[in-house]
Parts: C-alpha cells; structure tokens; sequence
C-alpha cells in the first residue's frame, strides 16, 4: 500500500512512518509532503503506472496551504479518491475536527499520540492483507 504523510514536521514524519510500519498493514511506499500545496502537487504527478496512494495522514497546521484546505481541494479535484484521510492535529478547536470530517476526512488523531493509537485507527480504516 502506497501511503503519504503530509506534515510540516521532519520529526513528525517519521514518527507516523515508524507507526505506519508497526501497524500491520503492508505498507510498500511511504511519500511525503511539508505542507497541503506539495501535497496536491505530488497527488497530481501520479501516473496510472505508480501505484495509488491508499491513504494520507495529513497534518492541520502547516505553511503554504494547511491540511484543511489541502483535503478540501483535494476532494474538489477528486486527487486519491477512496483513500481515508486522517488528520493529525494539535487543536482542541471542534471547528476545526467538525470542518475536516464535513470535507471527507475519515478520521483525526490528537497530538501527542502513542504508536498504538496510530495503529488502531488506522487498522479501523484500512483492511488488512
């Protein structure tokens, strides 16, 4: 399974691709993006003969473009259609959750967050091999 990590973060990245890689899923590519604009861009570039990114953990708060609008666009230009989207975030702002699962995001996890956490959502979302 193709996933991307859209995240600000370097640091934040690669805790989610180590929780990725602990979840269980078999997780064959692992792309990154530092901020929603790089993200659509990379969805963009995709040829049918790359595989289809399956799912994206997206951050809320970055430069350029923040995950909200990132999953907003994303979802008007129908980039990565059928892949659950999970937003990472630090606000406690309900807005902020209502208006991310109101454009498609299938679910969000709160910073701080444990590996395990990661995994059980994830594993919610995305059947296993």
């Amino acid at each position: 399974m193709t996933v991307l990590i859209v995240d600000d973060s370097s640091v934040m990245f690669m805790v989610l691709d180590r929780a990725l890689r602990q979840s269980g899923l078999e997780i064959s590519e692992v792309l990154g993006a530092s901020n929603g604009l790089e993200g659509l861009r990379l969805l963009r570039s995709r040829t049918p003969e790359q595989a289809a990114v399956r799912l994206i953990l997206c951050d809320i708060n970055m430069p350029v473009m923040d995950g909200l609008e990132f999953l907003e666009q994303m979802r008007v230009e129908h980039l990565a259609e059928g892949a659950p989207v999970v937003m990472i975030t630090t606000e406690g702002n309900a807005g902020h959750v209502r208006r991310a699962l109101a454009a498609g995001a299938a679910a969000y996890i709160h910073k701080p967050f444990s590996a395990e956490q990661v995994k059980n959502c994830l594993l919610s979302l995305v059947p296993t091999a």
